[in-house]
Order: structure tokens, then sequence, then C-alpha cells
């Protein structure tokens, strides 16, 4: 009830003041189209106070000072303010309760919006720069002129504003211009303002305000407000002449962002998302950032990814975040260069690398020139490879990434290209880019794990073999049919039928028709040998998924030995042979058809039931023999055999 009665006083409120409070504008339209909030504002709201804190600090970054040889500084801090503090709260206020919802979100959206309204102290954050340039223009507001970035920045949605000096625009981290609206999706109204201070010490404030397409007494309206005066048909600027929160007397921008979502309002997550994101700018002294009382520099950085209060510091357990690897990689290793081929040129990259046996997951940060991390890079088939690393470029190469990052600046793909032919390149640029990469891990690994000296093998294989034989059938797993099908039963499910309910049951079965039911084993196909277009029938060969507990491995410096259990399947260990295929699993389970070259990785290969050699092809090994329902390989390694590789196996009878 109390509720009802506050909501009610601040309605006769602003009717009262609805005259005289005109500071915030939103364009008539003949009639409402749009009843949805704006899409980004969903995108960037997903991306959390990280997103926040990186695109602002990256507009910070780019409004750099070039003739000025300091750290831009950006100061950010997280606090509470009075509502009334707030310019325009009664406009605003009227124009959120006009608001009609059309659907289950927006309808939603628009109570939250209401109900976050009421408080009397609401929170905030806001983003203060300096040593950077501002906005300029200000003075002349909504001018449409290309040297007035104010104009710009205020009132253009979808905009970049670029830069005359092509190299200085390469390195920008903007591209898009739809960063701006990340301040409006961290704010329950979805509202922000800009306080500015130019060249010339003129101090504005700007905001924006995104809700829905609405109507208010007899008109209709936009769903974009602007905090700014109307004179004629041109949106103006207000001279900064507001509560503390919004000063800003320094030459510079800064962002304030009331009524500040209660799951942005996180100090510790501020300073990860810094640290993540910027961890190159603030160690080469480009950028030094404060976050309320804790300053982040060159001279902190390590103190603070080393802290447990804001990372794991077990290297064993990072898996997800990996600033503080990649901290030390940078510091610590020197750059060494790769070269990828795209167009008519070659773009070089420095690659700082560093090789650990305890790093669970490998990922190459890779770095635009003002500093920021665009994404932690998966190296295919080498997502669980123990290496970190940091790949910086450029400016060409910068350029160039810029093309490929999504609108958040958190992705290199070629998803977001409409040009066949730049989709095409962009793709090969990436695929080679990870053939480049494979090379440094794969030459690391073997300089880690090297193959020297000669050894009497003889006992140990000896003992391996009969090891082999003795666990074989106590070790294994299943076999399955390549479609899931259960072709041999586990150790659990032998034992189970040996009870005598199951037993009279298999009696019955057997008994009737006198022989056994059918088992229900479907084959997924027939599989024919390259080049037979009429094979015969005897040539068409049935594809069996080998479960990886019925698959014994071993490797012993240049040799691997691998035995496959095949009893208790009818349909396989009846074979006298078969063909193998291998196919790689990377550590997210993910099989990669194709992908493993078998002439490329093994010299020869011993078929240890007959010692005689098998016929390699590149998917293939053929004509290998099934003894017993076993099958017993030796295969002699390359030298680039990868001998981190894990496989699904695959066989033909």
């Amino acid at each position: 009830m109390m509720l009802i009665i506050t909501y009610m006083i601040e309605m006769n409120e602003v009717h009262s003041l609805n005259a005289a409070d005109n500071q915030w504008q939103f364009s008539k339209i003949p009639n409402i189209e749009e009843s949805n909030f704006n899409k980004i504002l969903e995108r960037f709201y997903s991306l959390g106070v990280a997103g926040l804190t990186r695109e602002n600090i990256q507009n910070s970054l780019d409004g750099r000072l070039t003739e000025l040889d300091e750290p831009v500084v950006v100061k950010i801090q997280l606090g509470k303010v009075n509502r009334q503090a707030i310019p325009g709260m009664g406009s605003i206020v009227q124009r959120i309760n006009s608001l009609e919802g059309r659907n289950g979100y927006t309808k939603e959206t628009i109570s939250h919006m209401k109900a976050s309204m009421m408080s009397e102290e609401v929170r905030y954050i806001s983003f203060e720069d300096s040593n950077t340039r501002g906005l300029t223009g200000a003075k002349y507001g909504q001018s449409n002129s290309k040297e007035h970035t104010w104009g710009i920045y205020a009132y253009n949605k979808g905009v970049h504003f670029e830069e005359k000096d092509e190299s200085f625009e390469a390195s920008r981290g903007g591209s898009h211009g739809v960063g701006k609206i990340a301040s409006n999706a961290a704010s329950d109204v979805h509202m922000m303002f800009f306080a500015n201070c130019d060249a010339e010490g003129e101090q504005h404030l700007g905001g924006t305000i995104q809700l829905i397409e609405h109507k208010l007494g007899d008109h209709y309206y936009r769903s974009t407000g602007y905090f700014a005066k109307l004179e004629g048909s041109k949106f103006m600027p207000f001279e900064n002449q507001y509560d503390k929160i919004f000063e800003k007397t320094t030459r510079g921008l800064k962002i304030v962002i009331p009524f500040l979502r209660d799951s942005f309002y996180r100090e510790d997550e501020v300073i990860r998302s810094v640290c993540d994101s910027f961890f190159v700018s603030i160690m080469e002294k480009k950028l030094v950032v404060h976050v309320n009382d804790l300053v982040i520099d060159a001279d902190s950085i390590d103190a603070i990814v080393t802290d447990s209060q804001y990372y794991v510091q077990e290297i064993e357990a990072m898996k997800k975040v990996f600033t503080p690897l990649y901290v030390k990689t940078y510091k610590n290793q020197q750059p060494r260069l790769i070269e990828i081929p795209h167009a008519n040129t070659v773009f070089q990259f420095n690659l700082y690398f560093n090789y650990d046996e305890r790093i669970p997951k490998g990922r190459v940060g890779i770095i635009r020139t003002i500093g920021m991390k665009i994404e932690d890079f998966t190296v295919k088939n080498n997502a669980t490879k123990p290496f970190n690393a940091v790949l910086i470029g450029g400016i060409d190469e910068d350029s160039y990434l810029k093309s490929l990052e999504n609108e958040s600046h958190t992705k290199i793909s070629s998803d977001d290209l409409k040009d066949p032919a730049l989709t095409k390149l962009a793709k090969k640029f990436i695929s080679n880019l990870n053939k480049e990469i494979v090379k440094v891990i794969d030459e690391e690994m073997r300089s880690h794990n090297p193959v020297d000296g000669k050894i009497n093998t003889s006992d140990l294989l000896y003992t391996m073999e009969l090891d082999f034989k003795e666990n074989l059938s106590q070790s294994f797993g299943t076999v399955k049919i390549k479609n899931g099908k259960n072709i041999v039963t586990s150790d659990e499910d032998n034992k189970a039928e040996t009870t005598p309910a199951k037993v009279k049951r298999k009696k019955r079965e057997n008994d009737g028709a006198g022989k056994p039911k059918e088992s229900g084993i479907r084959r997924k196909g027939k599989a024919r040998d390259k080049g037979e277009d009429e094979s015969a029938a005897e040539d068409q060969k049935d594809e069996y998924k080998i479960n990886p507990y019925r698959v014994e491995r071993l490797l012993l410096h240049d040799q691997e030995f691998i035995q496959l259990n095949l009893t208790g399947s009818p349909e396989v260990a009846k074979a006298k042979k078969c063909n193998l295929k291998f196919n790689i699993i990377d550590g997210m389970g993910k099989e990669y058809i194709g992908e493993f070259n078998m002439k490329e990785n093994y010299s020869d290969i011993i078929d240890k039931n007959t010692s005689n050699p098998c016929v390699i092809e590149s998917d293939v090994i053929k004509n290998v023999s099934i003894k017993n329902g076993i099958v017993h390989l030796q295969l002699a390694l390359k030298p680039k055999y990868n001998r981190s590789l894990k496989f699904i196996y695959y066989v033909e009878v």
C-alpha cells in the first residue's frame, strides 16, 4: 500500500513539472511500428560488467592524445547517488509509465523499469578518462559535421568516427559504432550520461535512454531519447552544471550510468575485466586504471593477477580464465616471428609462447596494437595442449584483425563478412593462422619430449604382452556400432547375465526356435574401399566404433603398441581380417573426421598376430588380422608424430 501511495505522489509531481521539464527529447513519429526493445541491448547485457568495462576503456584508448607521451588514465567509480540528483527524472518517470508491452519480454522489462525508478538511492558506475581528446564540437550540437565528434557520439546510432590518420584509425578498437549502447544496457532503465570537457575547457553534459516506441498525450514517439535542448529542429547539449558525479573539469570524457543493474555492481569483476582485456596496454604503460581506491598499472598488475582474491592460482585449474598465464608469458618469453600469407601480402605476428605440462587448456590471446585482447583463440585440434601464448601484429595486421572482429570485439571470424571473396580469404587466413601456431606447438612438444639414446626393451615388451593377454578380458568396456547399439557387453553386464532369473530367461529365448533370438544389432551400413564402384558383396564392410575402454595403448620411444578386444561380438570377432581407422578426439570430446593422416605419422606397422607388415593408406590400415577376437599392432612412429593425441578407433569387417 505504501508503494502505491508513493507512486501516486510521484505522478502528481511529474504532471506539475511536465511543462518545464523538457530535458529529454524524443522525436515524434506518425504511429508505433516497433514494439520491442533494441536487440543490441540484450546482446551487451549478456556480456555483463566485463563487456561494459571493456567497451568504455577501449573508447578511452581510442581517444588518446597521440602527441602526449603519457598513459591514458581511466578512473572507474562504483557508488550510490540520490535519485533527485539525476537530471530530467520527472519526464523519464512519465515516459516509462506510458510504455505498453506487447509481449512477455517487453512487459517484464517495463515492469522492472517502473520498480527501479521507485528507489530514492540508486547504484551508479562512472568511467572518467584523462590524457584523451574528449569530444569536439559540442557547442554546435547536432551539426552533422564529420569534424564534430560530439554530434556523432551523442545523436547518431551505428556510426563510428574515422580518423584521417589511417595508421591511427587501424589501431583503434571501435569500428561498428554500436558499442555506445553497452552503457545503456547496464542500466535498469537503459539510461546513460556523458560529460565532456574539450580542448578549450568547455564542459557539456549529454545522455541517451533506450525505451520502446510509445504514445504520450496525443503523440507517438521514437524509442530513443536524448538528454538535450531542442533548438528549432536541432539537438543542443546542456552546459554541465549538475551533481558532482557528472562533473568533468579536465579534458576528456566521463560516462555515468545511473540505475546500474545489481549484477553489474561488482568491483572484483570490474578489476578482473580490466586485467583480462588490457593486460598488454597496462604492462606497456599505455594505460592506468583506477577502480575505486585500487590502481592497476605496470607496477601493480603482477600482484593483482597473482592474488587469489581475483584469480585462481593453481595452474592445473586454469581452464576458463587465462590472464595470469598470459601476463607471465608476455613478461617472460621472447617473441618469435610467425608469417601468415594473405592475398598478395604476408602478415607478420609476434608470438610469445610458453610450454608448461601443468597447463590444462592451450589458448592464444590475440591482442590488438592498442593492447586490447580480442579473444582466447583455440587452436584447432590443440585445445588441451599444455601451452599458453600471446599473439600481436603490426598496423597492417591490426587493420585486418579489426575487419574480422564481431561488434563486441571478443572474437575474430568470417561470419559477419558479406562479400563471398572476403569470406573465403578470412577463412583461409584463420586456417593458416592455426597451421602456423600448430607448427610452434609441435616443435615445443618435441623439444620437451626428446627421444635420445637406446635401451633394451625386450623384457619390457615381453611383460607388456603377458599383461595384455592377462588383463584384456577384464579391463575393457564395450564395443558399439557407430549408431550407438551395444554389441559387446561390459563386465557388469556379463555378471548380470549369470543371475538365475536371467539364465532361465535366456534358456526360454533359446528353446522355442532352436536358436538364439536376434541380437537387435543394427549395422550402420556398408563401407566400400576407394575406387571400387562395383565391389562384390564380400568386399563390402560394416563399420563399428570401438569404445576407448576396449583399447590398450602403449608408447615407447619411437614405437606404439595397440590392442583391441573384439571378443563377445559374433559379428566382429568371427572375422579373420579387418581395416582400422583412427579419428582424433579433443579434450571437449569433439571428433575430427579425416584429420589424421596414417602415412604422415607411421613409417611401418607390424601385425603382431602374424608378424606381417600391414598396408598403410592415408586414412586406413588395411588387412589387419583378428586372432581369437584380438587385434594386436606394433606401429613405428615418424618424428613428427604427436604423442599427446587421443583417438576414437573404428573397425571395418
